[in-house]
């Protein structure tokens, strides 16, 4: 259990939230939800003991798994070794034992010490956990190849993943995860979920991906109105809730209103006359009628439309023939693609999505003319003007300006009122909008990227994995807005809610080809189940790392 007693942040004038007092208990799933700014990441490093409260105090299991990002800080160690790592007590009693293994010498007091190690190790699984780790590795898809290897042979998202299986290695009885869903795809996010609903003790997760926090959430922790209140259900059902409670005592409050108007007009007429008495009770029923306080909610949505100032010919991309390797370390060559032709034509909404490594990032860089291929051609149709939405979401954002000046930068005949209005629109407002790029968090650094989006007024958008540091409001006006977008856009994207909204045509990247199915994802995951969609063919010699 996970004991929050009075607890309150503060950071200057600010308050995140104010005397909190709640408890989470084993056996229930909770979503830590709240915009970008809320606290949630802060109310999480409290909870890991990371960060001091301003007040109050929180006490926690012995044993806890934490999702860290300092996805360097292992690079020296064998990848199962991290993974084990997860076990703090098992991890020190290996640690120990095999040093004094490493002694010329071993004494009487060492072997003794030696005993007391191994039945530690005992009662820690510890003959069994590196079959447990692998277990895991493989689950979120590190192969079992990779698990002697060193930590720094793994890309970054790679990584990650490790971090993730660190997190949920040794049965933690509590497990405090930060955007676990970074990074997977959507077979991993898939096994994460089935994972944490078989997982018994207290689970505390934050995510923007709505499709995840439904499946896996039995409460959510919302974090609104400077205090932290628990709801029964999932995300849907916390936003079902908190609207209909908010509608309620907007309700009560007209009701005591028109009251209180008919109460105060008995009072004006008859206050000083003979029914003095009649009035002194009406004046207490205005004070017993006292409208209930609506705190202001800190929920700040984003809006995003996507204009064009054109329109792109018919066929807006085609590629022929396209093939791309890339040299690994070890001097040979790595088809990423071979052999690859398709056409996009106007209006049409594209998702790519398929495993991590397969080529999904390097087709779309291809495409923007990022990456050139090492055969075929890639080209753009007529009129067709590009915007690209990349992974890396500090790439081309000009360190050392502030959030106006780099979106100025791009401005050809737009005034100070236009530039301002779309990065109030993005929640850049007053003097948001003066902050440093350098300063920029996740979040801050996509809204920015997607309002030069909207300033350039592209017909054709080309967007990796746009959703991945932007909290829930935030996500839903991506999809509306990719839905209603008069032109053309094509996306890789592991958010579900996403690609079922947005997605008129699914092209899928896995180990034997590409599949090119014409339907929304729905529809694809139904020929799935019924016979894979056909693919297009594409000879594959490993996967990308």
């Amino acid at each position: 259990m996970i004991t929050v007693s009075g607890v309150t942040k503060a950071y200057g004038a600010k308050t995140l939230f104010e005397n909190v007092s709640v408890q989470f208990t084993p056996g229930k799933r909770y979503g830590l939800t709240g915009p970008n700014g809320a606290g949630k990441s802060t109310f999480m490093k409290i909870l890991q003991g990371d960060e001091e409260p301003s007040r109050g105090s929180v006490s926690i299991p012995k044993r806890v798994g934490i999702l860290r990002q300092d996805q360097f800080r292992y690079d020296d160690f064998r990848i199962v070794d991290t993974v084990l790592m997860g076990n703090k007590a098992l991890w020190a009693a290996l640690e120990e034992r095999d040093r004094l293994y490493a002694e010329p010498e071993i004494t009487d007091e060492m072997g003794m010490r030696l005993g007391e190690l191994e039945g530690i190790i005992g009662e820690e699984n510890g003959y069994i956990a590196e079959q447990q780790a692998a277990e895991i590795l493989q689950g979120i898809g590190i192969p079992e190849s990779k698990h002697e290897e060193p930590m720094h042979t793994l890309p970054n998202d790679m990584k990650f993943r490790v971090l993730l299986a660190q997190a949920l290695f040794g049965e933690p009885e509590a497990l405090l995860l930060d955007e676990p869903t970074n990074y997977l795809d959507l077979k991993s996010i898939q096994w994460l979920e089935e994972t944490l609903h078989d997982y018994n003790g207290t689970l505390m997760v934050i995510s923007h991906d709505r499709h995840f926090l439904n499946s896996v959430c039995t409460h959510i922790a919302d974090i609104d109105y400077d205090t932290i209140i628990i709801y029964t259900g999932n995300y849907d059902d916390m936003v079902a809730a908190k609207v209909q409670g908010r509608e309620k005592i907007e309700s009560e409050n007209r009701e005591k209103s028109k009251k209180i108007a008919q109460l105060q007009d008995f009072v004006a007429r008859f206050g000083a006359g003979t029914r003095s008495s009649q009035t002194q009770s009406r004046k207490k029923e205005i004070e017993r009628l006292a409208l209930t306080e609506l705190k202001k909610s800190n929920i700040q949505r984003p809006y995003i439309k996507f204009e064009i100032k054109r329109p792109s010919g018919r066929e807006v991309l085609e590629l022929k023939n396209v093939d791309k390797s890339y040299l690994q370390p070890d001097g040979s060559m790595l088809d990423v693609i071979q052999g690859l032709s398709l056409k996009i034509g106007r209006d049409e909404k594209v998702a790519v999505i398929g495993s991590n490594g397969l080529g999904k990032t390097t087709l779309l860089r291809m495409i923007v003319g990022d990456l050139a291929p090492d055969a075929g051609t890639v080209t753009i149709g007529h009129e067709v003007n590009p915007g690209y939405f990349p992974q890396d979401y500090k790439q081309g954002i000009t360190p050392g300006v502030t959030a106006y000046a780099w979106l100025e930068s791009f401005a050809t005949d737009e005034g100070v009122e236009l530039l301002r209005g779309l990065l109030g629109r993005m929640l850049f407002s007053g003097e948001a909008a003066l902050k440093k790029t350098d300063n920029l968090s996740g979040g801050e650094s996509a809204r920015l990227i997607i309002a030069r989006l909207m300033l350039d007024k592209n017909n054709f958008l080309v967007l990796d994995e746009p959703t991945n540091h932007l909290d829930l409001e935030a996500v839903s006006a991506l999809a509306g807005a990719l839905e209603s977008y008069p032109g053309t856009a094509i996306f890789v994207s592991h958010d579900r809610d996403l690609v079922s909204q947005v997605a008129t045509r699914i092209i899928a990247i896995t180990e034997d080809g590409i599949a090119d199915f014409p339907g929304t994802y729905e529809e694809y995951l139904d020929a799935l189940k019924t016979g894979k969609p056909s693919a297009l063919p594409m000879s594959r010699r490993g996967a990308l790392v």
